[in-house]
Formats: structure tokens, sequence, C-alpha cells
């Protein structure tokens, strides 16, 4: 993981239905996420939270968000802060997928891969019930 932020390398943040990820919404980023670039992050997660699955007349079933993380190359605490209010808000329907090795790193050096849900592939997070997670490391050693 890089020391910090490249500046040449823009963070986008993109909400897809269901692609990859099941009947979840997945939300891919690409990007270094920092403290200038995560707003969109968390608007995106926000809004994802509140998206329900519309497959009848009155269901309000809750979908889960599933997030890519395979693409991004830095982050700071700003975006631990907002992936830690992101959990506490949406529970077990936030579903991190795929993290680079730096994130990895990162969530292991903070002890977060004991508390958020994180997984090796955007798949196995779109198939998962919702219950793996916190203490789990579906991801790997």
């Amino acid at each position: 993981m890089q020391s910090q932020p490249s500046a040449d390398r823009p963070t986008r943040v993109v909400v897809r239905e269901g692609r990859r990820a099941g009947d979840a919404l997945l939300v891919t980023v690409t990007g270094p996420l920092d403290i200038d670039t995560v707003p969109p992050l968390d608007e995106a997660l926000r809004e994802a939270g509140a998206a329900r699955d519309g497959t009848g007349p009155g269901d309000s079933a809750a979908r889960p968000v599933v997030v890519d993380l395979s693409g991004v190359d830095f982050a700071d605490s700003t975006t631990v802060n907002v992936l830690l209010q992101q959990h506490a808000a949406l529970g077990a329907r936030l579903r991190l997928a795929a993290p680079s090795p730096g994130l990895r790193r990162l969530f292991e050096l903070t002890g977060l891969d004991g508390v958020l849900p994180l997984y090796a592939t955007v798949g196995e997070a779109g198939a998962a019930d919702g219950v793996a997670g916190a203490g789990e490391r579906p991801y790997g050693p």
C-alpha cells in the first residue's frame, strides 16, 4: 500500500444493480480513499443502505450491499471511519469484497479484520448469508 494517495489516479465509486453479486447492490471503488476522496463512497453506501429490493408491491426487504475494494490502492483513517459507521448502520447487509493486499494489511493492523465482514471475492460476498464476517477471515490467512 502506498504511503500517500496517488494524485494521478482518481477515485471512482460506481453503484450497480446485482452484477456479479447476486441480488445485492454492488458498489465498486477504484483509486485512493482519503479525507478528500471518500465522501462519494460514504454517500453511495448511505443511499444503498436505504435501497429495497423492489421485487413486489409493498416488498420492503433490505438488500445486501457488497463493496468491491479490489481497485483501492490506498486508504486512510477517514475510510476506516466511514466503513465502521456504515457497518454500524447496515449490519450484516454490508459485505466488503476482494480487499487489495494493502487494505487487508490495514484491516489486520487495526483489528478490523475481526469486525468487518470481509470476503475474498465479490461472488462470495454476494452469496453470503450475512452472518459471516466478524472474527472470521473468509479471504484467507
